[in-house]
């Protein structure tokens, strides 16, 4: 993996300097960095699954990305689509974050209106999980869900993310990565509280079929971003966008 913007740099980019790319500046500001990848022709899936477009350089990404968050944000969907197991990140990546001075593992967030969670992540994540809902949501899921994560109401009718994200950073949870779904980015994109958007696009034409990595209701006005880097690897472009 090497930079080719900005001051292109056709060496290889090692764990030291792939880390400084991606580094946040202020973090106790709150911030959303989210993390998808895609095909050349815009679909978010391969064969139905978001790993049958992933690669080497796109999972090297994805781990170091995790790595320095203090809470994973996912919506219920991807979480029972995609296979979410315990978010654990092992002794290693937990040292790491320490010497960081970070937790040792990051807190799993799940969004869900109708609490229709699986329970095994959240049984076996290494740290109580955090599910946000809303006053509508079913009550008797509440209860079940709450012998294995803490459940946050935010909103009377729909999860209200901008006060949900403000929950999480006065727990001390203010580094927040999404990794979807589509009608999670939607949401914060409608909320306008997309700080950042890293994004892979694999050298692959999918076809028609797969969505985008974005759903949900039309949002009014466009966010813009500034490129803030592109990387390269076999052909993956690796871009990174941040508000301007």
């Amino acid at each position: 993996m090497h930079r080719i913007w900005p001051q292109p740099d056709p060496s290889h980019l090692d764990d030291t300097a792939l880390t400084s790319l991606y580094a946040v500046n202020n973090r106790s500001r709150r911030r959303v960095r989210v993390n998808f990848v895609t095909s050349l022709d815009g679909a978010v899936t391969l064969d139905g699954y978001s790993a049958g477009l992933s690669g080497p350089a796109d999972k090297r990404v994805f781990k170091l990305l995790r790595d320095d968050c203090d809470a994973l944000l996912v919506g219920a969907g991807t979480l029972r689509h995609e296979g979410y197991r315990s978010l654990d990140l092992g002794p290693e990546r937990g040292a790491k974050r320490r010497a960081a001075g970070l937790a040792e593992q990051p807190t799993l967030v799940v969004v869900s209106g109708r609490l229709d969670v699986p329970a095994e992540p959240l049984a076996t994540s290494p740290v109580r999980p955090i599910i946000l809902t809303h006053g509508a949501s079913p009550p008797a899921r509440r209860t079940a869900l709450g012998e294995h994560a803490e459940v946050l109401i935010c909103g009377d009718t729909a999860v209200d993310l901008p006060a949900a994200l403000t929950t999480l950073a006065e727990r001390g949870l203010p580094q927040v990565l999404s990794e979807g779904g589509p009608h999670l980015l939607g949401a914060l994109t409608a909320a306008d509280a997309v700080d950042e958007l890293c994004l892979t696009v694999a050298p692959l034409l999918a076809g028609p079929g797969a969505g985008r990595i974005t759903a949900g209701p039309l949002v009014p006005d466009a966010r813009r971003l500034a490129l803030a880097h592109v990387l390269e690897a076999d052909g993956n472009l690796l871009l990174r966008y941040t508000r301007p």
